[in-house]
């Protein structure tokens, strides 16, 4: 908690110094023009979606600031959305090395989008509509369910912190589970006895996959009659979402 509350204010005191560069020489920004919301949207929820809130990005995590949080903080004070673009493209451009936010493999121009869509996003109520409501598909598909002994699963390829699937049947016994992964972010596969959603529970861990940013991977395991929980053990995405219901009859 207090790495986040930390990060905040790294942030807030990052909007004073934009103020002061935007008021010296002019706008700070070095993306320029033809900025695209859109791909800011698709960019953002595959670069930085795994560790920041953005309600209208549909991104939980907690491994980094809250955006929304910290920016309402930036705008009640008085600074103008630009400036929260600036910011965000010199946090992009430049991390600080001595926190969690790694150098990003981004060009000038998508580190660009992403602060756009971010000043666009932070602390504004409702939900993105248009174009931006449909640039990042949620993937939530109909429950999986097994099929001669193999259930399926897959993360959500574009990158949010989700499964395609939040539910899953199966049938009692010997059982393969495959796990699919398209999104170039690492996820793996786990089953735990019990229905403790979000957070880790008490039940047994019976199996996982190797966490993997890329390919398909299965393991096998005998089920029982009962309820399962499928979810990502890499630190901060169960957390943020990526679990879901397996039942076994």
């Amino acid at each position: 908690m207090a790495q986040r509350v930390s990060a905040r204010r790294q942030l807030i005191g990052a909007a004073a110094v934009a103020v002061l560069a935007l008021g010296a020489g002019g706008c700070a920004l070095k993306g320029g023009q033809n900025i695209s919301l859109v791909q800011g949207k698709i960019l953002f929820v595959k670069n930085c979606g795994r560790c920041h809130t953005l309600a209208r990005a549909d991104t939980t995590a907690e491994i980094g600031p809250n955006l929304d949080a910290a920016f309402a903080e930036s705008i009640s004070e008085g600074f103008g959305r630009n400036v929260i673009s600036g910011i965000v493209e010199q946090q992009i451009e430049y991390p600080n090395s001595a926190g969690y936010m790694p150098k990003l493999p981004l060009s000038t121009r998508q580190a660009a989008d992403i602060a756009a869509y971010v000043a666009y996003a932070a602390a504004k109520p409702g939900k993105d509509t248009g174009l931006l409501a449909t640039a990042v598909n949620s993937g939530v598909l109909p429950p999986a369910v097994e099929k001669d002994g193999t259930l399926a699963f897959e993360a959500n390829p574009q990158g949010l912190l989700a499964y395609t699937v939040k539910k899953a049947t199966a049938t009692a016994g010997p059982i393969t589970l495959t796990m699919t992964n398209k999104s170039g972010i690492a996820h793996n596969l786990a089953i735990q006895v019990g229905n403790s959603g979000a957070v880790q529970g008490s039940g047994a861990v019976l199996g996982h996959t190797p966490i993997s940013a890329s390919g398909t991977h299965a393991i096998k395991i005998t089920l029982k009659p009962g309820v399962y929980t499928f979810y990502c053990q890499v630190p901060g995405h169960r957390a943020a979402g990526m679990y879901g219901t397996l039942t076994v009859k």
